[in-house]
């Protein structure tokens, strides 16, 4: 089960990797929409207001049609085969899922207490997806299908049919399949999901109600569950889900970011929801902290190499809020300093809450600056200020507690090792020797050849695997003999910035890289060509 969901989180990972340049786009867009920013230029009659406009409608994109992106984009990392062809098995069955609904509670509406004549948005509980009108089951709705859809695409793709139904086979054969189940799960998702949304409606008002403290346990548990690959199931219902508010925060936010920049009523009257997306906060200033410790505890020696490390990590951090990289060198070494860190990130957040920070701050420094700190510096420059204030007071409390406890229980952290196990590494030319490789069409000169050749090869080889996906900066692997699998230093050495061994699953820390380094390793899989 905890492998389940750890492939899923992954997976959920690829539609959320669309949201920073749409968020970016829009906010972009509604600053040279402010005359406050570009003076007449924001005159809606001129031409560069229309230019604007439409580019800015264009950035909506991804925004307005998140449960229809979250559906087709969850095939890429749960489908076992044919991924082309599951992503499109899987739009076709959530359209027609919705069309049934649509067409169910046309005919029906009042008996399952839905007024279906009202229009959508509001507390009507109805949206449009792909222009049907349905009912907002959010993202857990296209998760839902999607997942369904995958499960039927998984055991039935490869289905033999006698060759005069031939015609009926793979996508085919899905296709009919889901469409059946798609109108049990439609009468279902009519009886259930009203109900449900009452229930969504009363968890938003205790979540908002819990002020301070629920925004301490939130941020908690999205940081402490990262090493599990869970936390997309805590901040998922809150960033882009109906937890604390309906459309989600990210969604919810840039729609109304004019209205709160315009407005000089304090931001956490205007909307006190957005104290759930301050975890962003901790990769900014907890990074900075981190890091100086790991250098400043370094071997004097090894300080030059530290260095080289570090830095890339901890910008990659600040920068575009990917921690992993810095997050994954003291994890495996000493996992009480995550906790640690966890803790440190809920307190900074609360304490911000408290000082009046909200907005949409899940993201780095770039993705928070243009989302909320220039659009919003002119009523609102004191939030800044605390933000800010509160954050730098946190680098210190960060260095010296990450310091006391590197020396204090004298961890293993890097440039403190022991000499590195000697490893053996896979190079290209190993590859290109295998006599079959002429024949393989295998394209080898890439930036993302060694890494995955290297990885494959020390995970056993490509009988060795049974299913690949990844997430953001990690390749996750669950092979069929685990014994196989080489010590943690073979992929340190190929670049990997760590290694979470659970069983027969492994996460393999990539970087940023690693949707590349996925292809690579596939294509090198499939081709059955690196064998233990």
């Amino acid at each position: 089960m905890l492998k389940f969901f750890q492939r899923l989180g992954g997976a959920l990972f690829a539609p959320v990797l669309l949201f920073p340049f749409a968020g970016l786009t829009v906010a972009l867009t509604i600053i040279l929409k402010n005359p406050d920013f570009v003076g007449s230029l924001a005159d809606p009659n001129g031409l560069f207001y229309k230019l604007v406009y439409v580019i800015e409608e264009g950035g909506w994109t991804v925004f307005r049609q998140l449960p229809l992106i979250f559906a087709v984009g969850l095939p890429i990392g749960l489908a076992k085969k044919a991924h082309p062809r599951a992503c499109l098995s899987v739009l076709v069955t959530y359209l027609t899922f919705n069309y049934f609904i649509n067409a169910i509670l046309t005919f029906w509406g009042p008996s399952f207490g839905v007024d279906f004549t009202q229009s959508i948005g509001g507390v009507s509980g109805l949206t449009t997806i792909a222009g049907i009108k349905t009912l907002d089951t959010s993202i857990v709705g296209a998760i839902a299908i999607s997942g369904l859809t995958i499960y039927i695409h998984n055991k039935f793709f490869d289905t033999k049919l006698p060759d005069f139904l031939g015609i009926f086979q793979g996508s085919a054969l899905v296709g009919m399949i889901a469409f059946l189940a798609m109108i049990p799960a439609a009468y279902m998702t009519c009886l259930v999901w009203p109900k449900v949304q009452l229930g969504i409606s009363s968890l938003q008002t205790l979540m908002i109600s819990s002020g301070t403290f629920g925004v301490w346990l939130y941020t908690l548990l999205e940081r402490i569950l990262i090493p599990t690959g869970l936390h997309h199931f805590v901040y998922g219902p809150f960033i882009f889900g109906p937890a604390v508010v309906d459309s989600g925060i990210q969604v919810f936010w840039a729609e109304n970011l004019s209205k709160f920049a315009n407005s000089t009523l304090p931001l956490k009257e205007l909307f006190p929801q957005g104290g759930f997306a301050l975890h962003g906060n901790s990769k900014i200033f907890g990074a900075i902290g981190i890091a100086l410790a790991i250098y400043k505890t370094a071997h004097p020696d090894k300080k030059k190499i530290v260095s080289g490390l570090l830095i890339p990590a901890t910008l990659t951090a600040v920068l575009v809020g990917i921690t992993e990289p810095l997050e994954f060198t003291f994890l495996f070494i000493a996992p009480f300093l995550f906790a640690i860190h966890a803790v440190l990130a809920a307190s900074m957040a609360a304490i911000m809450y408290a000082f009046g920070v909200v907005g949409n701050m899940g993201s780095g420094l770039i993705e928070i600056a243009a989302i909320n700190w220039i659009p919003l510096f002119k009523n609102h420059t004191a939030v800044m200020i605390a933000q800010l204030g509160v954050g730098m007071a946190f680098i210190p409390i960060y260095y010296f507690v990450f310091k006391y406890c590197i020396e204090r229980f004298k961890l293993k952290t890097p440039g403190r090792e022991d000499e590195n196990e000697e490893v053996k590494l896979y190079s290209k030319e190993d590859f290109k020797n295998k006599k079959d490789v002429k024949n393989a069409n295998i394209v080898v000169e890439n930036a993302y050849f060694d890494q995955a050749y290297s990885f494959l090869q020390a995970l056993g080889g490509a009988k060795n695997i049974e299913t690949v996906n990844n997430c953001a900066t990690r390749l996750r692997v669950t092979v069929i003999d685990e014994s196989l699998v080489e010590n943690d230093a073979t992929f340190k050495a190929a670049g990997a910035h760590g290694v979470v061994r659970k069983g027969n699953a492994f996460q393999i820390i990539v970087g940023l890289s690693v949707p590349q380094v996925r292809d690579c390793f596939e294509d090198l899989m499939n081709k059955n060509l690196v064998n233990a």
